[in-house]
């Protein structure tokens, strides 16, 4: 399950990183960063 939430939210992320070169703001490089860690944890870990 842990695996499966990672790999959601890597694509979550991945998605942001786009709508990022669409629009700019600093809230939406928090939550890039914020999916990338967590995704990376919980798909490793």
């Amino acid at each position: 399950m842990k695996r499966m939430l990672g790999f959601i939210l890597f694509w979550i992320a991945v998605g942001m990183i786009i709508m990022f070169f669409l629009t700019n703001g600093i809230l939406a490089v928090c939550l890039i960063l914020i999916c990338l860690f967590l995704g990376y944890h919980l798909f490793c870990c």
